[in-house]
C-alpha cells in the first residue's frame, strides 16, 4: 500500500481549512464572491507556508462545476482532478527547471486557445524568480493583457529578484511565517485524527524546529514517527533534533544562579556524552531564560507545555532580572561565536564561563557615593559584558532639587527705571526683572578670598532646576552694586535668558543675597580663563571618564581577558558609574 506523507495527506482542500493566512484568504474570497478576479496573482513567502496550496484552491474555485465561488465543492471531476494534479487546464510550471526563454515561449504558444475542460486555463508558475531576463521579457506582454479565459498564478520565495515590471502587473499577497503555537496545534489535531500517541512537550520542539513552515513541521513529524516506531515521544524528538533533555538546561541555569563554576562545567561536560548540537543547546537555554524573564514580569503569560510552572517560578526567584538579561544576551552571542571556536564544545563551555565572568554593574546606593564594580563571589569578575564601568567619578556639585515655593512667599516682579549700561550690555530693563525681599535670617552668601561672591558655590546652593539652572550655570559673575547683580553670558547661551528664567534666577539670588535683586546681563564671549559652573561640570565629567578608563585598564579581570583572548576595550563605551 502506497504511503502518503502527512504534508500531502493533510494539505488544505478549501480556503476554510487554511491556517495562519487569514488576510490572503479574505482577499481572495471577496474577489471570487464579487466577481472582481484579477488576471494575475503573485504569492510570496518562505517555503512551506501555503503558496502553492492557496493557488490550487483558487484554481478549483475558478473551475468548480458548481460555479465560480469561494467554496469549491471538492467532489466534482474538476475539483478532484485538480487535487490529484491531473487537471488539463491547470498548467503547473517549475520555473527553476524551465529558465530558458525557449521554454517560456513554448508555454505561451497555447495561451490563445480556449480551455479544454474547465472554465479558465490557469498557469501556476512556482519559483517564478528563477526565470531568466529574456523569459520575463517574453512573459510580460501576455501577463499584462492575457485572453479573458487565462489566469496567471505566480509563486516565489524571493520576490526581490522579480523585475518590477512583472510585480506591477500582478496583485501581490505575502503569506506569513506561521507561529510555533499554531504549528503545534495543527500537529496535535493531525495526530489525534491519525490516532497516534504523542507527548505534549514534543510538539513545541517540532514546531520551533519547523521555523515558520507548516510543511517542514509535518515532514519532521513524519520523520519522528519513523524514528520512534509510530509514536511521538519527547525523548525521540530531542534525540532526532540533536537537543537535550530540558532538565539539563534547568540545571545549567541553577548553576549560573549559584555562581557554581565547577558544577556548571560538570553539567556541560556531561552533555558531551549525548553528542548534542551545541547551537540547539544554546537555543534551548535562551528559550528558558526568556520564559523565566516573562515569569518575573507577567507570570500568567509565561506558562507553556514545555516548562513546568514550578520550575519557572523557582528560577524567577533565584536569578536577578539584570543577570537574566545578561545571560540571554551572552547566549545569543555564543551561538554566533560557535563556528569560530576550536570545536563546538569548547565554544559552548566558554559561553557559560562568560556568563560567570561578567555581571551587570551594581546599583549605586546613594547619589554621589563612590561607585565601583565588585565581584559577586569568587567566580565573577569586575567588568560588564556590554558596557564597561569602573572607578567612581570626580566629586560633583551637590544635587539641587527644584523645591516649590510657599504660596505666601510668591515674589512680585518689579520694573525699575532705565539702566545705564553700555551698548554691549543687555540691561534688565529690556525684560521683566525678578525682585525679591529676603526674609529675616537669610543665609550668608559664599565669598572668595577677596570678599567677592563665590559664584560657583552659590549656584550650587540655589534652588533652581531646568532652564533657570542652565542659565545660571552658563553665566560668569561680574559684580554687585546695591540691589543690582551683573552677570556675563555668552551669545551662544543667550537663548536661555527668557523672562521666566531671569525672574526665577533673580528670586533665588534674592533668597541667598538678602534683599531685592535686579539682574543686568553683559552679552559677550567668555574668555577661556573665565570659569563658569557649566565649564567646571564639563571638566569634572571628562575627568570622571578618564579615571574610569584608567581603572578599567587596570582591572585584573579585564587584563586577564586581554592577555588570554586578545580582548580590546572600546574607549567610547566606558562610562563612569554615578
Amino acid at each position: 500500500m502506497t504511503y502518503l506523507v502527512l504534508a500531502r495527506k493533510w494539505r488544505p482542500r478549501k480556503f476554510a481549512e487554511m491556517v495562519g493566512q487569514e488576510h490572503v484568504v479574505r482577499a481572495l474570497t471577496n474577489a471570487l464572491t464579487s466577481g472582481r478576479v484579477h488576471h494575475a496573482f503573485l504569492f510570496t513567502g518562505t517555503r512551506g507556508v501555503g503558496k502553492t496550496t492557496v493557488a490550487r484552491i483558487f484554481a478549483k474555485s475558478l473551475n468548480c462545476e458548481t460555479g465560480v465561488g469561494a467554496d469549491p465543492c471538492g467532489t466534482c471531476s474538476a475539483c478532484r482532478e485538480i487535487d490529484e494534479g491531473r487537471f488539463v487546464d491547470l498548467i503547473e510550471v517549475d520555473a527553476a527547471s524551465r529558465t530558458k526563454v525557449e521554454d517560456t515561449r513554448e508555454l505561451l504558444e497555447n495561451v490563445q486557445y480556449a480551455p479544454a475542460r474547465g472554465r479558465y486555463k490557469v498557469y501556476l508558475v512556482d519559483e517564478v524568480h528563477m526565470l531568466s531576463v529574456n523569459s520575463f521579457n517574453a512573459l510580460l506582454k501576455t501577463l499584462e493583457e492575457p485572453p479573458p479565459h487565462v489566469k496567471f498564478l505566480l509563486a516565489t520565495t524571493d520576490p526581490q529578484k522579480l523585475p518590477i515590471t512583472v510585480v506591477s502587473r500582478c496583485l501581490q499577497f505575502h503569506l506569513k511565517r506561521l507561529p510555533p503555537g499554531l504549528i503545534a496545534e495543527r500537529m496535535r489535531r493531525i495526530l489525534e485524527a491519525e490516532g497516534v500517541a504523542f507527548d505534549a512537550p514534543s510538539l513545541p520542539l517540532l514546531a520551533r524546529a519547523a521555523d515558520g513552515s507548516l510543511r517542514d513541521g509535518l515532514s519532521l513529524l513524519d520523520q519522528v514517527l519513523v524514528f520512534g516506531g509510530g509514536r511521538v515521544g519527547e525523548a525521540d524528538v530531542r534525540a532526532m533534533l540533536g537537543t537535550i533533555d530540558r532538565n539539563h538546561v534547568v540545571h545549567l541555569v541553577e548553576a549560573l544562579a549559584a555562581a557554581d563554576a565547577p558544577g556548571l562545567l560538570a553539567i556541560a561536560r556531561a552533555l558531551d556524552d549525548h553528542a548534542p548540537d551545541y547551537d540547539q543547546v544554546l537555543v534551548q537555554l535562551a528559550s528558558l531564560l526568556e520564559r523565566v524573564a516573562l515569569q518575573q514580569v507577567v507570570p500568567q503569560d509565561s506558562a507553556d507545555a514545555e516548562w513546568a510552572p514550578e520550575v519557572l517560578d523557582a528560577l524567577a526567584r533565584a536569578v536577578p532580572p539584570a543577570d537574566l538579561q545578561l545571560y540571554y544576551q551572552i547566549a545569543l552571542n555564543g551561538r554566533r561565536d560557535l563556528e569560530l571556536a576550536p570545536e563546538p564544545r569548547v565554544g559552548f563551555e566558554m559561553t557559560l564561563l562568560r556568563m560567570l565572568a561578567f555581571r551587570p554593574a551594581d546599583t549605586v546606593a546613594g547619589a554621589g557615593a563612590p561607585a565601583a564594580v565588585a565581584p559577586a563571589g569568587g567566580t565573577r569578575g569586575a567588568a560588564n559584558a556590554g558596557t564597561a564601568a569602573a572607578s567612581p567619578p570626580a566629586p560633583r556639585s551637590p544635587a539641587r532639587p527644584a523645591a516649590p515655593e510657599p504660596a505666601a512667599e510668591r515674589p512680585a516682579v518689579s520694573a525699575p527705571g532705565p539702566s545705564t549700561t553700555g551698548p554691549a550690555q543687555a540691561s534688565a530693563s529690556q525684560e521683566p526683572r525678578g525682585a525679591w525681599a529676603a526674609p529675616a535670617g537669610a543665609p550668608t552668601p559664599p565669598t572668595t578670598s577677596n570678599g567677592d561672591v563665590d559664584w560657583q558655590t552659590l549656584v550650587g546652593r540655589l534652588e533652581l532646576g531646568g532652564l533657570a539652572r542652565q542659565l545660571a550655570a552658563n553665566c560668569a559673575w561680574l559684580g554687585r552694586e546695591a540691589d543690582t547683580v551683573r552677570l556675563r553670558v555668552a551669545p551662544s547661551s543667550e537663548a536661555l535668558r527668557t523672562p521666566s528664567t531671569v525672574e526665577r534666577l533673580a528670586q533665588a539670588l534674592g533668597r541667598h543675597l538678602g534683599g531685592t535683586v535686579r539682574l543686568v546681563f553683559d552679552v559677550a564671549e567668555l574668555e577661556p580663563e573665565v570659569d563658569t559652573p557649566a565649564r567646571r561640570e564639563a571638566r569634572e565629567a571628562e575627568a570622571s571618564v578618564v579615571q574610569a578608563r584608567a581603572a578599567l585598564e587596570q582591572d585584573p579581570t579585564v587584563r586577564a581577558l586581554q592577555e588570554r583572548f586578545g580582548a580590546t576595550v572600546q574607549p567610547d563605551s566606558v562610562k563612569p558609574l554615578r
